[in-house]
């Protein structure tokens, strides 16, 4: 045997032989090999996605999510809910009786969960306040949900009586759809549909609801496998008046067992699983189907934000009957005009000075551009999330730009004839603005409550 070696080890000389030493040697080259085969092992796993390569994507995601969570949302002025304002300006700022649609305007703000009916002057004549704090039981889909300030009424929509309908978001969930809630105008519950409820709902004349919701599934559909699980799946709701729910549709399901399947086989980089994210749905009626031929009473007009869809969706036989893709990029609120035209937020599609967003009106047949507002090099006009816009009875657009704080209602030539920016700043010095979501213009003869000043 030949002779010891010495070595430094804690602070005294120990004896180390060179048996001893082979032996550390070969336990450490054995150490490494174990780790170079598990990594082998783990690039094998990962490229042919064998087993247990789900449990481990699994896992990665989620803790993905709660790592973003606890990191992307510090306080509410990160989430959002808020944007930097970009004036001073604050109220209405801008009104023409002769040319504005005279009556009421409803809308929601990022600051807190209350949703607003606002006179043409800005006095706000009545409002909802119900925290979802208030909402949530152990029923809901959500089981933790996010504090009040991440919260945010995302749509509204108020009965002739003063009942209000509400959908619920939180900023910082995955997915982050809260419930649907239904208050009397004192903002007390009526019902909760508290399914994961997100960004849009329409009220049928029967009654009926038809609303957007999403829940993680984690089943392989063959004809989208690359639309790997866990996915954040939408779904098309139905609810009768008393919020019961009566059938429900996977609208990713649809589009697989469709002729429109080729549609989903370009999903944009930063989804995270979220492939379609359907953000409208408009229940088509008597009027709007005898307008588009592609589409019959009883179904459902719908956007898909990240493929750049709208499409019509049969909730009977549970297919996707008509697409379309067109020059719009990020679409919010494709809404059935009249003439079957169809009215459209493009929150990124606008080239040129004055912002990424333009409002389109287009047919829906041929493509073509019949009308667009955009911002100019005096006028911006931009919003990257949310938005909408409703056509009015005189021929003027509402347009609510949810990033800039605004609601702006501009004639067919494009003349600003009313402008309401949000009061409400955040931040140590003011410098930051609540988005708004969802302006709509109320007839005051419609509402059968009384309402101060209408």
């Amino acid at each position: 045997m030949s002779g010891p070696d010495r070595s430094w080890l804690d602070g005294s000389w120990t004896v180390v032989t060179a048996e001893a030493f082979l032996n550390r040697v070969s336990y450490a080259l054995f150490l490494v090999s174990i780790a170079f085969v598990s990594f082998i092992a783990g690039g094998l796993i990962i490229l042919n996605q064998s087993f247990p390569y789900g449990y481990l994507n699994d896992a990665y995601r989620a803790g993905l999510a709660l790592f973003e969570q606890k990191t992307q949302y510090p306080h509410p002025y990160a989430t959002n809910l808020w944007a930097r304002a970009r004036t001073d300006a604050a109220g209405v700022t801008v009104y023409d009786p002769a040319k504005a649609h005279n009556g009421l305007t409803l809308y929601t703000s990022g600051h807190e969960q209350t949703a607003y009916l606002i006179s043409m002057d800005g006095t706000v004549v009545h409002q909802w306040h119900l925290p979802f704090s208030a909402v949530w039981d152990e029923t809901a889909a959500v089981k933790e949900p996010r504090p009040d300030p991440y919260v945010f009424i995302e749509n509204a929509h108020v009965f002739p009586n003063g009942d209000l309908l509400a959908a619920y978001i939180g900023l910082g969930d995955t997915p982050w759809g809260y419930g649907l809630v239904k208050m009397n105008r004192d903002s007390e519950v009526i019902w909760k549909y508290l399914a994961q409820v997100h960004h849009d709902f329409d009220v049928a004349e029967d009654g009926k609801i038809y609303v957007l919701t999403h829940e993680i599934r984690t089943n392989v559909i063959e004809e989208a496998a690359h639309l790997e699980p866990p996915r954040v799946d939408d779904f098309v709701a139905v609810l009768s008046p008393d919020g019961e729910e009566l059938k429900r549709v996977s609208v990713l399901d649809a589009f697989a067992k469709s002729d429109y399947l080729r549609l989903l086989s370009t999903v944009t980089w930063y989804t995270k699983g979220d492939y379609l994210h359907t953000n409208a749905v408009q229940f088509i009626d008597r009027e709007m189907a005898e307008v588009l031929p592609f589409a019959s009473e009883g179904q459902i007009l719908i956007s898909c934000r990240d493929i750049g869809v709208i499409a019509v969706l049969d909730l009977e036989t549970e297919k996707i009957v008509w697409a379309l893709r067109g020059s719009w990029l990020g679409q919010h609120d494709p809404d059935v005009l009249p003439n079957g035209n169809i009215l459209l937020f493009d929150n990124f599609g606008h080239y040129g000075p004055g912002g990424l967003s333009r409002v389109i009106e287009f047919d829906p047949q041929t493509q073509e551009i019949v009308w667009s507002y955009a911002g100019d090099e005096t006028h911006f006009f931009e919003s990257k999330l949310r938005s909408n816009q409703e056509r009015l009875p005189n021929g003027n657009t509402l347009i609510t730009e949810s990033d800039g704080g605004r609601i702006l209602e501009v004639t067919p030539d494009h003349e600003i004839v009313w402008e309401f920016v949000n009061p409400v700043r955040g931040g140590e010095d003011g410098e930051f603005i609540p988005v708004v979501s969802w302006g709509k213009r109320i007839d005051p003869d419609s509402l059968a409550f009384d309402v101060p000043g209408s």
